[in-house]
């Protein structure tokens, strides 16, 4: 076989070729046959047996998932209903907008119990935040060591959130406002301390406060994205 046979090839008389011309060309036809095959056939064919091969282990991932949920769904329900009941527990502790004159006047009373004097009580502007107000008060008030450290203890046991901040402690004989007004039965000025701080109670928000909450922001993303 010369390579003269197969530039003198003629296809219309393709059974008179030589043997070793006519094995040759059907060598190169077959992988013709073979290319396209893959090309067309076996190519896609492979491509959409490994999709199917992903989807079945996502799929098989997800049924492992939802039936590892399934096993724990008693325990995740249990745990659902602790979640609930100390969220609920936690809710007490805020007072509504109803209650909150009543939870002042809590915290003035028990000052007023352990024998303490009030020179300052001012409610301040409420701080909103997502589901809850936070109220300031401005307090001073003077007393005995013993006396504040009772009203501290006692307001930390009051059934609704009050905290104690920025407390500065001074003698009552050094405070100017408080030589005037300190004074009680039985007790020398110069054994009693003046304490000033801010307390901060919480109450929660009710549906209507949300709602308009929601509603001005909603306004005020409106009037920042007219601006841009």
């Amino acid at each position: 076989m010369k390579l003269e046979d197969f530039n003198n090839i003629d296809f219309k008389n393709a059974g008179n070729l030589p043997l070793p011309v006519k094995l040759v060309l059907l060598a190169v036809l077959f992988f013709l046959l073979v290319a396209a095959g893959y090309w067309f056939l076996w190519r896609p064919a492979t491509e959409e047996l490994d999709r199917a091969r992903a989807k079945e282990e996502e799929l098989r991932n997800i049924y492992l998932e939802k039936k590892r949920q399934s096993i724990n769904l008693a325990a995740y329900k249990q745990q659902m209903t602790d979640i609930e009941r100390t969220f609920g527990a936690l809710l007490k502790q805020l007072p509504d907008k109803s209650q909150m004159d009543a939870l002042l006047t809590d915290i003035n009373q028990v000052g007023l119990e352990k024998g303490l004097e009030f020179e300052l009580f001012k409610p301040g502007q409420e701080i909103i935040g997502d589901f809850y107000a936070e109220m300031p008060i401005s307090i001073k008030v003077t007393g005995g060591y013993h006396a504040l450290g009772d009203f501290a203890t006692d307001i930390s046991r009051l059934p609704r959130i009050v905290t104690l901040n920025n407390l500065s402690i001074v003698s009552a004989s050094q405070d100017k406002n408080a030589q005037k007004n300190t004074k009680t039965a039985n007790q020398p000025s110069d054994g009693l301390l003046s304490i000033e701080a801010v307390a901060r109670t919480y109450r929660y928000l009710d549906a209507s406060e949300i709602a308009a909450k929601r509603e001005a922001e909603r306004a005020a993303a409106a009037k920042k994205g007219g601006r841009n």
